[in-house]
């Protein structure tokens, strides 16, 4: 297989399958997908700068990132909120599957062997960074919620400017 055709399939592919989730749960689910992909680049750019690992094979447009952390890493981000929010421990384990296969299977064995990605670190060593990774979007997430409870909660009560407001009456019965 082409290694062009890998790499592009590991982009679209992905955000293809939004189409099988329900709108109003992709509006909620994908400021975490786009901190996933703010956070993954500059992990992606500090193991760079350290000699962790490099992109052999780039595609345009991407000149030193994988495709995977701009398509299928989002996509999966989203998914796997939608179905484990709420249970830190079900959202860690699914985490911790899906890591191991990324980093001893796709990072460590398959992108290498495909002269497309060199990963130059132990799988066990990039394994807590992995999972750290996921800590950080879902403190994230739980950062959202309270930002947006907040904002809903504003909207509850009945603001209004000062101009429309009435004006206090005036009461001329007093004497001063």
């Amino acid at each position: 297989m082409n290694n062009n055709l890998i790499m592009w399939s590991m982009f679209l592919t992905a955000w293809l399958t939004l189409f099988f989730m329900k709108k109003d749960k992709i509006k909620k689910w994908f400021p975490v997908g786009l901190a996933a992909i703010v956070t993954t680049t500059i992990i992606h750019d500090v193991g760079t700068t350290l000699g962790f690992w490099a992109t052999i094979q780039p595609i345009f447009p991407f000149s030193e990132m994988l495709p995977y952390y701009y398509g299928t890493m989002p996509v999966l981000t989203i998914w796997v909120f939608k179905f484990t929010y709420g249970r830190f421990w079900l959202y860690m384990l699914v985490n911790l599957v899906l890591d191991i296969g990324f980093n001893f299977f796709l990072l460590s064995y398959f992108l290498p062997v495909r002269g497309i990605f060199e990963f130059n670190i132990n799988p066990l060593f990039s394994l807590p960074i992995t999972l750290g990774h996921a800590v950080v979007l879902y403190i994230y997430q739980i950062w959202q919620d309270d930002a947006l409870l907040s904002t809903r909660d504003i909207k509850n009560y009945k603001l209004q400017p000062s101009a429309a407001k009435p004006l206090p009456k005036d009461d001329d019965s007093k004497d001063y």
